[in-house]
C-alpha cells in the first residue's frame, strides 16, 4: 500500500532490474505507486522482476538493454520515456565486478568490463536521464556505488573498487551541476548484502563475513531498495549529492 510522501503516481526507469537490489527496489518502488521500466541485459529475468511487480498489484514492464553498448543506453532512456509518458525516478543500479584477482594479475579485458559497466555506462545513463528529465524542471536519480569505492574491504577487487570511487565522484559532480536545475541526485554505498554479486566473489565463508560487521549479519537487497526509495521520495527533498551508505555499520569501524 503506498504511503511515502511523493511517489504515488511517479514513474522509474531501474538499470539491472533483474535481480538482487535492482529487483528488490522495482518491487519496493511499485508497492508506493510508482509505474516501474525494469531494464537489463537478461530479458527473461527483468520479465520475472516484472511478474513479481504486478503480481503484488504494481506496473510494470520489461525492457532489454546492454549498458556496455553506448546507442542501447540512449534508445533505453528515450523508449522508457516514451512508454512512461516522461521520467521522475532513475535508479542506475547495473554494476559488474571482475574475478577476485591481485592487480598485476588482472588483464586489460576485465579493466574493460568492469569500467564500461560501473563508469562509462552510469556516465551515459545519467547523461541521457538528465536531458529527459531537464524540460521538466524535476527528477531524482540514485546511483548504486559501494562501500569499496570507499574503503576497500578486501584485496583483489582494485578494479571494482576505483570504478566505484568514480561513481562516487560522478554522483556528486552532477549532483551539484544539476540540483540548481531541479534534480536531485543522490547514491547508495551498500556493503556486505546477499546478491548473486556477493555470493560470486570468491570469499570463502560468508559466516565470517557477517561476524565482522557490527550487527553481526549480512544485508538484505530489501534494506537496500528501503534507502533508494527513501532518497526517491520526497521525504529526502534537501537531500542532493550524499553517499548513503547502506552497510551494517562497515564505514564506522
Amino acid at each position: 500500500m503506498a504511503g511515502i510522501e511523493g511517489l504515488q503516481g511517479k514513474s522509474a526507469l531501474i538499470t539491472g532490474g533483474g535481480s538482487g537490489i535492482g529487483r528488490a527496489t522495482a518491487v519496493a518502488l511499485a508497492r508506493e505507486g510508482v509505474r516501474v521500466i525494469v531494464a537489463g541485459r537478461r530479458e527473461a529475468a527483468c520479465a520475472d522482476t516484472v511478474a513479481q511487480i504486478r503480481a503484488a498489484g504494481g506496473n510494470g514492464d520489461a525492457m532489454a538493454a546492454d549498458l556496455r553498448d553506448p546507442s542501447a543506453i540512449a534508445d533505453l532512456v528515450a523508449r522508457a520515456a516514451e512508454r512512461l509518458g516522461g521520467l521522475d525516478i532513475a535508479f542506475n543500479n547495473a554494476g559488474y565486478q571482475e574475478p577476485r584477482a591481485a592487480l598485476a594479475e588482472q588483464d586489460d579485458a576485465r579493466y574493460d568490463a568492469v569500467f564500461d559497466t560501473n563508469v562509462r555506462a552510469l556516465y551515459l545513463c545519467m547523461k541521457h536521464e538528465i536531458r529527459a528529465m531537464l524540460p521538466r524542471g524535476k527528477g531524482v536519480i540514485v546511483n548504486n556505488t559501494s562501500v569499496s569505492g570507499v574503503r576497500n574491504p578486501n584485496p583483489g577487487l582494485s578494479l571494482y573498487s576505483a570504478s566505484k570511487a568514480a561513481a562516487i565522484s560522478l554522483t556528486r559532480s552532477a549532483a551539484m551541476e544539476y540540483a540548481p536545475q531541479g534534480i536531485r541526485i543522490n547514491a547508495v554505498a551498500p556493503g556486505r548484502v546477499e546478491t548473486d554479486m556477493m555470493l560470486r566473489s570468491g570469499i570463502a565463508d560468508m559466516r565470517q563475513v557477517a561476524a565482522g560487521l557490527p550487527l553481526r549479519r549480512m544485508g538484505k537487497p530489501e534494506e537496500v531498495a528501503a534507502a533508494v526509495v527513501w532518497l526517491a521520495s520526497d521525504a529526502a527533498s534537501f537531500v542532493v549529492g550524499h553517499i548513503m551508505a547502506v552497510d551494517g555499520g562497515f564505514l564506522s569501524q
